[in-house]
């Protein structure tokens, strides 16, 4: 059986999942604004050396907050995160 790759958690609250596709595209902005990090990615990525990392993360919920999270997987950590203010999503 494949391992996955995402583990799903069912302890969350998505007011609009209607908006998905409209914040994908704002992380693939974000993303071209953000080249260090996609450097990262591109030159550490294959390796995995977040790897069996379990980090957990409570700050604003931006857009680029969403692009450092999708890197750390990216590198092979295992991530959770909360938000720390009630009106970011």
């Amino acid at each position: 059986m494949p391992k996955k790759k995402f583990q799903i958690h069912n302890d969350c609250f998505v007011k609009d999942i209607s908006l998905a596709d409209l914040g994908r595209r704002e992380i693939e902005i974000a993303e071209h604004e953000m080249p260090g990090l996609m450097a990262v990615r591109e030159k550490y990525g294959p390796k995995k050396p977040l790897k069996d990392v379990r980090i957990t993360g409570s700050l604003h919920m931006t857009i680029e907050t969403a692009v450092l999270i999708e890197t750390l997987v990216q590198l092979g950590a295992s991530v959770r995160w909360a938000s720390c203010n009630i009106f970011s999503t």
